[in-house]
């Protein structure tokens, strides 16, 4: 099982919380995360608001199609998708931070504009500008404890973040499928870290271990599932390691929901490198060669890498893109 830690052993015992904090995201990438102060209210909520939106029949939840959305936000219908060229099996909402287009913009500066909001459920914006808000604070004081574990000052990634962070909410629903097995194919994530909210009960999320063997990753309550993103594997020179991971569509007759929240810089910031202590440089594995998934030092690259792949349809549709490579989920 991942390691469980507890935010709230940061007050009491920072040394201690950030020896395991680092070790946990250098030994496996991914954690649960309690003590987050993120009240279980606030969890049920946005549950909630996700099932209602999908449950409304395919013609409402069309009317936000991401179809409409050159940044690529809104509705995702079922199999619309695609991670390394096959279909993953979800539908979802993509939710961003809302802001004017980019006049007579080029590459990543695309992502930048409005959200598509549903007219139902009512109170689905405001909660999941709330949530969003609320996670940005969990997620930046879990990444300046990271700084200090790792020898930098606390403030080593603040810059980045500052000024227009380009976060990125995603609703997912997986439907059971008798003759699907991926609900999301492996990929690794983008940007600098997730908090993954997890319906209690749910399946099919699974985790490469060192030894290439796949871990399950069962919810755990009122915890967050959290993993590093590509970003900081290129700050760490590879000394935590962003981690592939997939989802399993579901057993036939039932379904998973999920809800995970991406914590990215500006789409132009250029991520910082940090000059490790020589005991942990020695234990660097350097960033992963890809040649099918280049990392990018500069998250705008890389999400605009990510999104064009997995949305082969929008990019073409809005950005006349035709995808040579295989696609690549965020």
């Amino acid at each position: 099982m991942l390691p469980i830690l507890d935010l709230r052993d940061a007050d009491t015992d920072p040394a201690t919380f950030r020896a395991a904090l680092r070790e946990a995201a250098h030994d496996h990438g991914f954690f649960y995360l309690t003590g987050h102060g993120v009240p279980q209210e606030a969890f049920d909520e946005v549950l909630r608001l996700a099932r209602e939106f999908f449950a409304l029949p395919d013609e409402v939840k069309n009317e936000i199609s991401q179809l409409q959305s050159p940044q690529f936000r809104g509705y995702s219908r079922l199999g619309g998708e695609l991670t390394n060229g096959k279909v993953d099996w979800r539908e979802q909402i993509d939710i961003g931070p809302g802001r004017e287009v980019v006049p007579d913009a080029e590459g990543y500066w695309h992502l930048q504009g409005p959200n598509l909001w549903p007219s139902r459920p009512e109170g689905f914006r405001e909660a999941f500008e709330a949530w969003g808000e609320t996670l940005s604070q969990v997620g930046l004081r879990l990444l300046r404890h990271w700084s200090v574990s790792l020898g930098a000052p606390e403030s080593f990634f603040d810059t980045a973040f500052e000024h227009l962070p380009a976060t990125l909410i995603k609703v997912v629903r997986y439907p059971g499928s008798p003759d699907r097995t991926q609900g999301v194919g492996a990929h690794k994530d983008s940007g600098v870290l997730t908090l993954l909210l997890v319906e209690p009960g749910s399946e099919g999320l699974e985790v490469e271990t060192s030894a290439g063997e796949w871990l399950e990753v069962p919810p755990v309550d009122g915890a967050f599932v959290v993993n590093i993103g590509e970003l900081l594997e290129v700050a760490t020179g590879g000394y935590l390691r962003a981690t592939q991971h997939r989802v399993r569509a579901p057993r036939p007759g039932t379904d998973r929901v999920s809800i995970p929240f991406f914590l990215n810089p500006a789409l132009d910031a250029v991520i910082p490198i940090i000059e490790l202590p020589p005991e942990l440089a020695a234990l660097s594995r350097g960033v992963e060669v890809d040649p099918n998934n280049p990392i990018f030092n500069t998250y705008g690259e890389n999400a605009w890498k990510s999104r064009t792949r997995a949305h082969p349809d929008v990019a073409h549709l809005h950005h006349g893109i035709v995808p040579t490579q295989p696609a690549s989920a965020y």
